[in-house]
């Protein structure tokens, strides 16, 4: 029974061409409007950033304040460029990379295990989505552009 419920999920699943413009949507929203956030709540994130155990390791990076400034911008391109499925794999590749440091920076803190966690599966749909491509309805793979 459970082998034809997944049969048929599998099969309707093959039909649905849209789940992968609403995955990446749904992806990429994080980063939009958290990359906002970046720029709207700045003191508020400089606060936070104030706070984590890892302030003096991010020091020795940048300023902290155009640390944010810069990880708002790829958040905001790059999480752009996800939704439309354009360059999706470079998008990935930004997005993954900026997101790493401020998991470590920020997320691994007493108390901040729900968005440690968060942040790790988000991590690994970036690498799913890196992996597998951009699919359906993307940028990508419009008429006339090379399959990558």
């Amino acid at each position: 029974m459970i082998r034809n419920m997944e049969n048929s999920l599998a099969t309707w699943a093959a039909k649905v061409r849209l789940i992968d413009p609403v995955f990446r949507l749904c992806l990429s929203l994080i980063f939009i409007i958290g990359g906002l956030g970046h720029f709207l709540a700045h003191e508020y994130m400089l606060g936070r950033m104030a706070l984590s155990p890892w302030k003096d390791h991010v020091a020795l990076i940048g300023d902290a304040s155009i640390l944010l400034w810069l990880s708002g911008l790829v958040f905001i391109g790059a999480g752009t460029s996800l939704a439309l499925g354009w360059m999706t794999r470079l998008s990935c590749t930004a997005l993954f990379l900026t997101l790493v440091p401020i998991t470590l920076a920020i997320h691994i803190a007493p108390g901040h295990t729900g968005p440690l966690l968060k942040n790790i599966a988000i991590l690994g749909a970036l690498a799913f989505v890196f992996v597998r491509g951009p699919g359906s309805h993307s940028m990508d793979k419009a008429p006339g552009r090379a399959a990558r």
